[in-house]
């Protein structure tokens, strides 16, 4: 691992002594109109500005970070800057938000011990596996009217860089190094890690410079609070597998992880991958009119991404547990932010953790990237456990993400908010879906209570008002506004051309477009535009239009994930699809972990339809090692699998070892070499097997949103985003990224 971009021990020192010693400096720079100024002071290792070079973003994108950003210019030729509406948006936002409450920026900056003298963080291969140094120019003091002032603000507070004590002796944080923090508890004999990051790079790189700052200790357990990758996926950072094997170091996650850590983003994870570009703006340029923060932090580490299973299942709604010295009272929380995590209670300590549950942000309902819609209800009684169960003591509140709450009324004003947040979202939603109020209409008609508004902790940054309405109502009622127009809809390509011809063609739509946007009517714009790109996918002039009026909506957004989305359709509406640029792969921990069931089932989804017709089969599966049977049958164009069973009437039986199966599923070994070396036995007609594989197709995360970006020229042969399988046409590529929920 090499860690690169280098401030000088003298200027850290300096600005060090700065940090600690201009209180006033920092109040001064807190006020309404001031705020982005704060954190020159607040963070000060991170005012060496370095030159920006180029890395890899979550996802394995490529990271574009433009030189221009701290100059305020447009990393696009055909971007525009924000307009005079859109200035008056952000006006009223400075205006009206209650940025003379400084509590987030002294509690983000308390426990300050140190930051690293290196910005970036490298993978093996040289590649950049994180980049700190690329967001810099945040920190240039400036107000950018391209921002949302309340992101701006959240982004600067997620600049936090360095090593952070939480209580005194006993818990620390290192914080941006990755999308979450990573969290070291002092125990008798060493480090108990809470949330390993995405990467072992910068898991690592974590706790070296823990052990370089506070004394080399050995890591005794590792806790995953949940099962979303960038809180385990750098475990093997930290811990060796073989002293986890040994029953040396404990693995404890909550009931359900090893399940859900694998299976969540499985059966539709191409279509997730691809969208996850628009959610986490992975191929916009960082800058202010492009990617500025991810609201829980500033991206995903972009390294080697591993899994190691728990050795220690908390079962119980509430369990105690006692690790080198350490006592957790550990609370299960399925059904909140993640269908398996768990907040942590130190008693000794009077802290609690809160996981993913409670953080700087009111989280995704509906996770844009595509998730199964969560229930605000329940998050918010699981929350409201969590205060009377534990916040009534606790003193300090700290997560996997954003920074601590300190002292107990401050605690208490935050659970609350946040509980209360999530269950007027459900609630309120309920009641205009009761009088009527549909789908398509309630996130124009839900709002936060006014109290809630001007509470920093009940911002929407993660999710949006607007998306997690419509989840809401989608949870309960589904995607059906009741009209049955709206049942079965036409395809927007078949629908466009009809309302292009009733509108008189490209032209007057062109210029009802450009006098909407010109009057700050963007909504109104895309509305119209929008058809015409459906109907015109070859029109450059209406993709430029209508990515004005995307960028300009985007620009106005206080949640990054909608900002994001308004900026990479308009990044693609003006040059494309961009090439060369790939989500990270599955890797070899995560293949290991999915069940034979799993990948039988994705295998049923990866059948091209168009070479099943007539076909019928009936093949059993046997994995001796350990001892599971499966029956796989084509039949009715369906292919399906039943475990526990075999076929007398099978028209062959397979017989490997699940080590073995494992090669097939990574793609390091063929189905004929493995038939060749002795590992697979088979009794029957073996032609069935090169059947199936001739009827796989492979995902791939490059299809079209929006129409007419797709640069490379479609394959006659194959459906768009389809190719045909490889020589490894069993192999299960990537995986859905789940990082940040």
């Amino acid at each position: 691992m090499q860690k690169v971009q280098a401030a000088t021990p003298k200027t850290l020192d300096l600005h060090k002594q700065q940090f600690l010693r201009r209180p006033s400096a920092v109040a001064a720079r807190l006020g309404r109109g001031g705020q982005p100024r704060v954190l020159r002071w607040l963070i000060a290792p991170l005012l060496v500005l370095t030159s920006a070079t180029p890395g890899l973003a979550g996802g394995g994108g490529a990271v574009l970070v433009d030189p221009g950003a701290a100059k305020g210019q447009h990393f696009h030729p055909k971007g525009q800057p924000a307009s005079a509406t859109t200035i008056k948006l952000w006006q009223k936002q400075q205006a009206i938000l209650p940025f003379e409450d400084k509590r987030d920026f002294e509690e983000a900056k308390r426990g300050f011990i140190a930051a690293p003298t290196y910005k970036q963080i490298k993978r093996a291969d040289g590649g950049v596996a994180w980049d700190m140094a690329s967001y810099d120019w945040l920190l240039t003091g400036q107000d950018f009217k391209s921002i949302n002032p309340s992101l701006q603000r959240q982004a600067l507070l997620n600049m936090a860089y360095g090593l952070y004590e939480v209580v005194p002796g006993k818990i620390y944080q290192v914080r941006g190094f990755d999308l979450a923090n990573i969290t070291f508890i002092k125990g008798d004999k060493g480090w108990i890690v809470f949330d390993p990051l995405t990467s072992k790079e910068t898991a690592r790189a974590a706790l070296d410079f823990v052990n370089e700052k506070l004394g080399a200790r050995p890591v005794t357990a590792v806790v995953y609070s949940h099962s979303h990758a960038d809180h385990f996926g750098g475990v093997r950072g930290v811990v060796d597998e073989a002293d986890v094997a040994s029953g040396k170091v404990p693995v404890i996650a909550p009931l359900g992880f090893m399940t859900h850590a694998v299976s969540e983003n499985v059966y539709a994870g191409n279509a997730m991958n691809r969208r996850l570009f628009y959610q986490y703006g992975v191929l916009l340029p960082r800058s202010p009119f492009g990617h500025v923060d991810q609201s829980i932090g500033k991206n995903t580490a972009a390294g080697t991404s591993g899994l190691i299973a728990p050795t220690r299942i908390i079962e119980k709604p509430i369990e105690e547990l006692k690790v080198d010295g350490v006592t957790m009272v550990f609370q299960n929380t399925p059904g909140t932010e993640a269908p398996a995590e768990m907040n942590t209670w130190f008693p000794q300590y009077k802290a609690f953790w809160a996981a993913e549950n409670i953080t700087g942000t009111i989280h995704n309902i509906y996770t844009l990237r595509g998730a199964l819609i969560r229930d605000p209800l329940e998050w918010s009684k699981k929350i409201n456990e969590a205060l009377y169960k534990f916040g009534s003591q606790a003193d300090v509140m700290f997560a996997s993400h954003s920074w601590p709450r300190f002292g107990n009324g401050r605690i208490q004003e935050v659970m609350r908010a946040q509980r209360d947040a999530y269950a007027h979202l459900n609630n309120n939603v309920l009641y205009h879906a009761n009088r009527g109020v549909t789908i398509n209409e309630i996130q124009n008609v839900y709002k936060l209570p006014a109290s809630l508004q001007k509470n920093w902790a009940a911002h929407s940054y993660h999710g949006s008002e607007e998306h997690n309405s419509r989840a809401v109502i989608n949870r309960y009622l589904g995607y059906w506004d009741g009209n049955p127009a709206t049942l079965t809809p036409l395809s927007p390509k078949d629908s466009a051309p009809l309302y292009v011809e009733m509108m008189g063609g490209a032209k007057p739509i062109l210029a009802k477009g450009r006098q909407l946007i010109t009057a700050g009517k963007y909504l109104q714009a895309t509305e119209i535009l929008n058809k015409l790109v459906y109907a015109q996918p070859n029109n450059q002039a209406a993709k430029d239009l209508l990515a004005e009026a995307f960028e300009q909506i985007g620009y106005s957004k206080e949640s990054p994930s909608v900002r994001n989305s308004f900026l990479a359709a308009a990044l693609e509406l003006r040059s494309g699809i961009p090439t060369g640029a790939t989500p990270k792969s599955a890797g070899p921990d995560v293949i290991r972990a999915m069940g034979t069931n799993l990948w039988l089932d994705f295998l049923a989804i990866r059948l091209d339809p168009s070479k099943t017709t007539g076909q019928r089969f009936k093949i059993n599966l046997i994995t001796p090692d350990n001892g599971e049977r499966y029956v796989l049958e084509l039949n009715n164009d369906a292919l399906t699998n039943i475990k526990g069973f075999t076929a007398g009437d099978a028209d062959l039986s397979v017989t490997l070892n699940r080590t073995d199966l494992e090669k097939l599923m990574m793609g390091s070994a063929t189905f004929g070499e493995l038939v060749n070396s002795g590992k697979i036995k088979l009794v029957g007609n073996r032609t069935l097997v090169d059947q199936l594989q001739a009827m796989l197709v492979q995902f791939s995360p490059d299809f079209e949103i929006m129409p007419g970006t797709k640069v490379a020229p479609k394959s006659p042969t194959s459906s768009p985003s389809t190719k045909p399988a490889s020589s490894h046409p069993f192999e299960q590529k990537s995986l859905a990224d789940s990082a940040g929920g």
